[in-house]
């Protein structure tokens, strides 16, 4: 607890100084800060799991979703990029590569020198991605990439990207393969850039391949193991979306808490009307909930035990949090919360993409209802 009790100061600093001072103009601006992931890197905080012959910080879940929770908390945007980051490209590199792989690129990424994307989705593909089009054929000691991937944390950014590409018959779920490939190469290019409701400081964009010759020293663990190895990833990254959910929860539980102490309505604090404690109590009470179902996947993770169940509920009942605790600030702040002088506004709006993100909220319950049907309460 004491070593988590440090990294949650260190985090915490980090934020105030590095983040807040400049989150509103990156949102305004929808500006990515490349430079300021080069400075999370340096601190330690982009190769959170990483182990320390790669460069990394060597720590845990529960230590990551601290430092994922705490930078959420005043901007959601560069908790995103740091839990994809993390979670999605250093960790199926991480999880799956060879030796030689993770002596390339690990030191790198967890460096924060190169910046990590993941590609899965696809414009018509998103939860359904067993159908995915973006397809690659060998020609010899190569792979050719043709397609398009969607909705892609740090598409155009990004100096390496892991891209999980149809390698077989559609539907067929051995038909797919994870490459690595990096920014640059002939045929892979950056498309569009998405305009977003929220999180519009963490970049996301397309990433186009037209005739990308990638080396098959670039493949990940087996041909035909890409779907099976992103279903293992997603089961990770649902984790750092639910810190990312409890972040924010709990920075918008803390400016609507600030606040209502700080506003007089009738002559007293508005904290001391039943309407509004008991919405403070419920956003604490859900907060508490989402928290213990976060540390209890991070725990499973960390014990590398079976987790698709936990994490699938802790993503689920996090991010739904952050939005009803994000809905009860603004309600709270009143005419205030509603512009953009008050931090209100926009955890209402980030906390919208962790229901959708990584799974639809719909999608898991999907995963937790099919885990009980298979193995019982």
């Amino acid at each position: 607890m004491e070593n988590i009790e440090l990294i949650r100061q260190s985090a915490r600093q980090f934020a105030e100084t590095q983040i807040r001072p400049h989150f509103m103009e990156w949102d305004e601006s929808q500006h990515f800060p490349v430079d300021l992931m080069h400075r999370l890197g340096a601190q330690g905080f982009l190769g959170v799991l990483v182990p320390q012959e790669y460069g990394g910080a060597g720590l845990g879940y529960q230590e990551y979703i601290t430092i994922i929770e705490e930078i959420a908390k005043v901007c959601g945007s560069i908790g995103l990029s740091v839990a994809a980051h993390n979670s999605l490209c250093t960790g199926h590199i991480l999880g799956f590569g060879n030796e030689a792989q993770k002596s390339k690129y690990l030191p790198r990424l967890a460096s924060g020198q190169w910046i990590g994307a993941w590609g899965l989705t696809e414009a018509n593909t998103g939860s359904d991605a067993i159908r995915m089009q973006c397809v690659a054929r060998q020609d010899g000691e190569y792979w050719v990439l043709n397609g398009t991937k969607n909705w892609i944390t740090h598409g155009l950014s990004g100096d390496v990207a892991v891209v999980i590409a149809r390698t077989g018959e559609l539907l067929d779920s051995n038909g797919m393969t994870a490459f690595i490939v990096e920014k640059g190469i002939p045929g892979f290019t950056g498309g569009k850039k998405e305009n977003k409701l929220g999180m519009r400081a963490s970049e996301t964009a397309e990433m186009i391949f037209d005739q990308c010759r990638v080396h098959e020293s670039q493949v990940l663990g087996k041909i035909g193991d890409g779907f099976k190895q992103a279903m293992k990833i997603l089961d990770g990254g649902r984790i750092s979306i639910a810190a990312l959910s409890l972040g924010i929860a709990k920075g918008a539980y803390e400016a609507a808490v600030k606040y209502s102490l700080e506003r007089q309505q009738f002559g007293q604090s508005i904290s001391n009307f039943q309407a509004i404690a008991f919405k403070l109590s419920d956003m604490a009470v859900r907060i508490e909930a989402a928290e213990a179902l976060t540390r209890k996947a991070g725990n499973l993770k960390d014990l590398g035990q079976k987790l698709s169940r936990e994490s699938a509920m802790a993503k689920y009942y996090a991010s739904e949090v952050a939005v009803q605790a994000s809905t009860e600030c603004v309600q709270i702040h009143g005419g205030y919360g509603y512009t953009k002088d008050f931090p209100a506004e926009k955890y209402y709006r980030d906390s919208k993409l962790c229901t959708i993100g990584e799974g639809t909220s719909e999608i898991q319950k999907v995963v937790i209802s099919r885990d009980i049907a298979k193995n019982g309460a």
